[in-house]
């Protein structure tokens, strides 16, 4: 058991749960990326105070599954959706999906692009005035993703992530989340941009730095950084993340 002190407002929220004796809602499917870059740091977003969940908190970037991930198959290159269906223990369309949403909810958040036109090659610097009407008509579901990387000539790296835990929202909260975790290396010749909206602020910070107290996280976010540090560098952790279940959903209770 890994104990977790909550904020207080979170801790009374569970209080209140438990009184009232609350039902809870059924989780939303979705995915969130651990990026990296040499020498060993993380990306970080803090959620701005209106949003409904996880608000004023330090994130990795990473939100739920839109429909069209799960109905419309874009250009694939690496691992393909029946390997990651039985690596998650998902249906091959879920499964897909699932992948879909970490590549196209880190460059909506971040600004970078997992895509190549083939196995080989990955996309350079995508922070242009195209690239980013292209972002914002993503984020506003004015195109789904497979759309914009057929327009661009481009697939999906899914080799670029490596699967890391999955993580189910506890019982008590309003908005709960099934949520796969990855981890992904910061393309060479991309940046993170603040590309603002659901975010006030953005950092790059060394795992062990992350998680000694100075952001204001869940559980799920300090955790995944402890266990980071712990692998001590980018090469021991995606090394290590082949040997983990990330179909074993992590339960906070």
């Amino acid at each position: 058991m890994v104990e977790f002190r909550l904020p207080p407002g979170l801790a009374e929220q569970a209080r209140q749960f438990a009184a009232a004796g609350g039902v809870p809602v059924a989780p939303r499917l979705a995915s969130t990326v651990v990026l990296m870059r040499p020498p060993f740091e993380v990306y970080l977003l803090r959620r701005v105070p209106t949003m409904a969940f996880a608000a004023s908190m330090y994130v990795f970037p990473g939100g739920g599954v839109d429909p069209r991930d799960a109905a419309v198959q874009p250009g694939w290159a690496g691992p393909t959706p029946a390997q990651w269906a039985q690596r998650l223990r998902l249906e091959e369309s879920v499964a897909r999906s699932v992948v879909c949403a970490a590549v196209r909810e880190v460059f909506e958040e971040s600004g970078v692009l997992l895509a190549g036109a083939d196995v080989g090659t990955v996309v350079g610097d995508v922070s242009g005035s195209d690239w980013e009407r292209a972002r914002l008509a993503l984020i506003a579901r004015e195109i789904g993703f497979a759309e914009f990387l057929t327009d661009n000539g481009l697939v999906l790296r899914s080799d670029l992530l490596e699967a890391w835990s999955r993580w189910i929202t506890p019982e008590f909260e309003p908005r709960r989340f099934d949520t796969y975790f990855f981890l992904a290396v910061l393309p060479e010749g991309q940046v993170t941009r603040d590309v603002g909206g659901e975010a006030d602020d953005t950092v790059w910070c060394a795992p062990a730095e992350a998680a000694d107290g100075r952001f204001t996280m869940l559980p799920p976010t300090m955790h995944t950084l402890r266990e980071l540090a712990a692998a001590g560098s980018i090469e021991a952790a995606l090394a290590a993340a082949p040997d983990r279940d990330p179909a074993d959903a992590i339960r906070p209770v």
